[in-house]
């Protein structure tokens, strides 16, 4: 039997299909493809339950003509939008899609209905191969560092991460309330962002004695390592969350315009919090969540999210 699995991003998309991978692989003791675009492969090369990767660049009828190649037997939708609908409907074969609840989660965001079950989004994914006869089996996410990316440099003693990014400027603290939480830690911080947090990164090392900043210094592969051999986790609703949880870290997960009712909070082995987690958000705010996703501003002007949140 041959299996392909199609989630085409992004990072903490990606990494909650992990648990489908791993079950998929081992109950069905079948070849497993997994399509996703090209900028996100080397999340998925390493890991040992994938057969093949299969990148989305450029061409989608190239694409859809490589897979075509392979006759997969059934095809597991985890993105579930349009170009997973050509996929789907180019191959002409048995599949089984996710459900993305859209509509749920609009009546949430516009609405502040909560009609969403309560359960991670996980739970959910496997609720696609459960047709298969596969089972969750409760080890939590994967993830697989890639040959010769550990990080080599000379690090603090019991040293924690503040992963400071995110993919909108609604899902991160302000920088002056990064600094006040820094402030607040007893453990040497290492702060972990990509090449857009290079400057905030510099200002908040400046402010806080204890911080150290690899803002824009690491490859994706680094900061997996880093995060590994950490004691603990403070990063807000990113996939380096989902990095953490896979690697079974406490984590302080930090809400802003999301909410951990989308079921996208750190999903862990047996589903048992390590001591020392916890989330920090500010409940009751009537226009909280504003966005499934994030906005480059609070469309409120008030940013009362991330301003009134207490630490």
């Amino acid at each position: 039997m041959k299996v392909l699995i199609l989630r085409f991003s992004s990072i903490g998309d990606i990494v909650l299909t992990t648990p489908v991978i791993r079950c998929v692989k081992k109950q069905l003791n079948c070849e497993v493809h997994f399509a996703t675009k090209k900028s996100f492969t080397s999340l998925l090369e390493s890991n040992s339950y994938i057969d093949k990767v299969i990148p989305l660049q450029n061409s989608f009828s190239a694409f859809i003509k490589e897979l075509k190649k392979e006759k997969y037997d059934f095809i597991i939708d985890l993105h579930s939008n349009l170009r997973t609908k050509r996929v789907k409907l180019a191959l002409r074969t048995k599949s089984s899609s996710f459900d993305k609840l859209n509509y749920t989660k609009w009546k949430l965001v516009k609405l502040k209905k909560n009609h969403l079950p309560d359960i991670h989004i996980v739970d959910r994914y496997l609720e696609t191969v459960q047709k298969l006869g596969v089972k969750n089996d409760k080890e939590g996410l994967d993830y697989f560092i890639p040959a010769g990316q550990e990080y080599k440099k000379d690090l603090p003693i019991n040293y924690e991460v503040y992963a400071i990014g995110g993919q909108h400027a609604t899902k991160q603290l302000p920088m002056n309330r990064i600094i006040e939480y820094c402030k607040k830690q007893e453990a040497p911080i290492i702060l972990l962002g990509g090449k857009e947090d290079i400057n905030i990164g510099e200002l908040i090392e400046n402010a806080c004695p204890k911080v150290t900043s690899l803002c824009g210094k690491t490859s994706l592969g680094n900061s997996a390592s880093i995060i590994k051999y950490s004691k603990k986790v403070h990063t807000h609703d990113t996939g380096m969350m989902h990095i953490a949880a896979a690697f079974n870290k406490p984590i302080v997960s930090i809400w802003g315009n999301t909410v951990p009712e989308f079921g996208m909070y750190p999903y862990y082995k047996d589903q048992e919090e390590p001591v020392g987690s916890k989330i920090l958000e500010v409940k009751g705010l009537s226009c909280r969540p504003c966005s499934k996703i994030g906005f480059n501003v609070c469309p409120k002007g008030h940013f009362k999210c991330m301003n009134d949140i207490q630490f």
